[in-house]
Formats: C-alpha cells, structure tokens, sequence
C-alpha cells in the first residue's frame, strides 16, 4: 500500500519507457490528496495543441487520462512545456498536491523551441532559454510548499546516441535528474511497475 506524502515534500519518480512510472507517480499523488482531501493538479509539459498531429502522442495523452479517471480523486490539468519554474511557484501551496509529467518531455521542449537546426557532430550549443529555464525550475523547486510529485525517463542506459545532440541530450537529461534527486526527499526507480526506493528522506 502506499504511504501518504507529507504537506512539504518532493518525490521524483524515473524510469524508463513504459516501465509504470507514471501510473505509479498518479497513485503517490491520489494518496497524498486523500491524506488532505485536495485537489491535484496534473502539470503537464506536453502541449498537445502542438502535438495534435502526432497521433501516437495523442495516443498516450488519452491513455494517461482515461488512467487518471479510473483512479478517481479530483484531478486538474495544467499544461506548460516551457516555463515550468513559473508554472510551480504559481500552483504550489502547503495543501497542494502537484504532479509533474514529464521533465525528459519538457527538457525537449526547451532545447526546440527556439527551432534551432543542430548540427550533426560537433559542440551543441543550446537556446538561451534552455540554460535560463533549467536554473528557474531548480530554484522554484527549493521555494515552493506543498507536495511535488516528478516523473521523469532513464535515457542513459541504452544504445549510445549517434547524432551529436541526441548525445547531448541524453547527458543533460541525466544530469537534470541528478539535481532534481538532490532536492527531493524521495527518489524511486520503477521497472515492471515495481518502484525501487532509493531514497526516502523525512520532511
């Protein structure tokens, strides 16, 4: 069974495609909400006005609501790919439960949103933005009150990358998880739908 979440807490959930990480971020979230009752906002990077001609993404967008439905509790969604650290600071409060999925999304969304044509070998230079944005979130992270549920991807453990920024990125997303795990107070891994805790701090 899980254990209700703290009003003061951050969780980062990871793992990789498909392995039950974000089913498994929605039940820490429904029991953190039930402990109050609260709502729960679902703070959703993937702008699916954006992404309405991507039909496997549209795909999973209706799976992981239709999931939600079934697990009940109050559910609000939010979307913002960009300005993440914004968007916390403006839905956090000591009785919020909020559930982010997911940062590897967002973590694209910056690195393309200015449509910058990356090369193929060399350094990769990324927008401003990305740089900017990165450091607001990790600061609004460490500001903000209530109960931060993270759902992010292990893209690191598979084949080697051959394009020059899809190596690049699978180095900043790792590094991105680093430093979200350093200011969380728990750290799960998820493989077959079974979460392995590798940290598990009190408040």
């Amino acid at each position: 069974m899980t254990s209700p979440i703290s009003s003061r807490h951050r969780s980062l959930i990871f793992g990789g495609a498909r392995s039950g990480k974000s089913a498994h971020a929605e039940r820490l979230a429904l029991a953190a909400a039930q402990s109050g009752p609260h709502e729960i906002v679902y703070l959703a990077t993937a702008n699916r006005a954006a992404s309405r001609d991507d039909a496997e993404m549209q795909e999973r967008i209706a799976h992981h609501q239709q999931r939600r439905r079934a697990l009940g509790g109050h559910w609000s969604t939010v979307e913002e790919p960009l300005a993440l650290g914004q968007a916390l600071r403006s839905l956090c409060r000591p009785e919020s439960v909020v559930l982010v999925d997911c940062l590897t999304v967002w973590l694209a969304n910056l690195l393309f949103a200015e449509g910058v044509d990356y090369p193929e070998m060399g350094p990769i230079t990324p927008p401003l933005a990305f740089t900017q944005q990165r450091v607001d979130f990790l600061l609004a992270l460490q500001e903000v009150q209530g109960t931060v549920i993270l759902v992010s991807n292990e893209v690191g453990m598979g084949i080697v990358p051959q394009g020059a920024v899809s190596r690049w990125f699978v180095d900043e997303a790792g590094r991105l998880n680093q430093a979200v795990a350093a200011l969380c107070e728990r750290v799960q891994w998820v493989a077959a739908g079974l979460p392995l805790t590798f940290k598990d701090n009190p408040c």
